[in-house]
């Protein structure tokens, strides 16, 4: 258990033990399965904690823009596989030098970027991102397969043959799911783009795999895995979870800086801002855990909201109640910040960012970056 005497507020902290009771968890799917597992930047891309990864076996990462292809290269260690929405004559000179494998999202990206590809003369691997039109994600804002989706290539679009230079396909369709929509999601696949099987190399099954939370089957995902790789035994799968990875590793430390009321209403206002900070709450939306509290107002008891401290009206969320009133300089431990956070914030208002740093497994703690007025400084001009 972290001791909170010994973390500044606010502060990210990643604990040693749970991310390496992930990293195993991975890491035996990998081996029994036979499949490639990267990491995935867009989640969490922590580079200080790398080491871990690679003691796992996990060395390999994707990026989605030339800085996350870069951190791969410089930081991972290996170049990425890289898959953009669009890319652009600026910066695709740079993907061709920290890429191992290109995906591109549209036909006419293809036409457009592979050229440069094989003039290269890097044995660089390219893919098409394709979209099964199978959506299986309940909150729409993260569901590729959505109507008018702009996230790769439907079926009708490519047709009989695969276009010169291409060895694999892409599809990215889950995000936080478990292996059942996988199964669905393959079967869709299969149906749509299985007769493109015999032409490529490689497949990528995208990310959204939560094979860390507690209720994944993972049985059934080796099975499931197994099986396809039984019916395509040329073809290597590839897996790119993110938020697996870091699932419930970690908090973000809070403290109370004031209790404001309104129309009987209490609020804690806290250093921290799910606006800047925790911004999946207000945009999945979901409420976190807190820890030590009751997670819905239990009447009888004290009872807050819990406010950011930027100037966003809605930077709030509620209720939580707790068996003691809270007080300025109380610590406010928000569970499960790790995976799509850090990669997320933002300075608005120039609120101070959260350090970042390690709980280790001999239960001490290392700072991994304390951020400063430079750092909000230097993004504005």
């Amino acid at each position: 258990m972290i001791d909170l005497t010994k973390i500044p507020s606010p502060c990210y902290v990643m604990e040693e033990k749970l991310l390496r009771n992930n990293l195993q968890l991975i890491r035996s799917v990998k081996d029994r399965a036979g499949v490639n597992i990267l990491l995935a930047f867009k989640a969490f891309a922590v580079w200080k904690s790398f080491p871990f990864f690679h003691e796992y076996g996990i060395d390999s990462s994707t990026a989605s823009s030339v800085n996350e292809a870069r951190l791969a290269y410089e930081e991972m260690g290996n170049p990425a596989h890289t898959y953009s929405p669009s890319y652009t004559e600026e910066d695709f000179p740079l993907y061709l030098r920290y890429s191992s494998h290109i995906t591109f999202n549209s036909l006419s990206q293809y036409r457009r970027f592979y050229p440069q590809v094989a003039a290269s003369g890097k044995k660089i691997k390219c893919g098409l991102r394709i979209n099964p039109e199978f959506p299986v994600v309940a909150t729409a804002l993260y569901d590729p397969s959505s109507p008018g989706s702009r996230l790769g290539i439907t079926a009708d679009q490519l047709g009989e043959k695969l276009p010169e230079g291409i060895s694999g396909l892409h599809l990215h369709n889950l995000c936080e799911n478990n292996s059942y929509a996988l199964e669905k999601t393959l079967r869709a696949t299969e149906q749509k783009f299985g007769h493109l099987f015999p032409q490529i190399e490689w497949l990528n099954l995208g990310g959204g795999h939560l094979m860390t939370h507690k209720d994944y089957d993972i049985e059934h995902l080796v099975a499931l895995l197994l099986d396809f790789k039984r019916r395509y035994p040329h073809l290597e799968i590839i897996m790119e979870p993110g938020s697996a990875f870091v699932w419930e590793t970690g908090v973000l430390v809070s403290t109370v800086t004031d209790i404001v009321e309104n129309h009987g209403i209490k609020t804690a206002m806290l250093n921290v801002s799910f606006s800047c900070h925790m911004p999946d709450c207000l945009e999945m939306p979901y409420k976190p855990v807190i820890r030590g509290a009751y997670q819905q107002a239990v009447p009888g008891k004290p009872t807050y909201r819990m406010g950011g401290n930027s100037c966003l009206a809605g930077d709030f969320m509620g209720d939580w109640s707790f068996d003691e009133p809270l007080k300025v300089g109380d610590r406010i431990v928000f569970e499960d910040m790790i995976h799509y956070t850090i990669v997320k914030t933002t300075m608005f208002n120039g609120v101070a960012h959260p350090s970042i740093g390690l709980w280790t497994k001999d239960n001490e703690f290392v700072l991994y970056r304390k951020f400063a007025y430079e750092d909000y400084k230097n993004r504005m001009s």
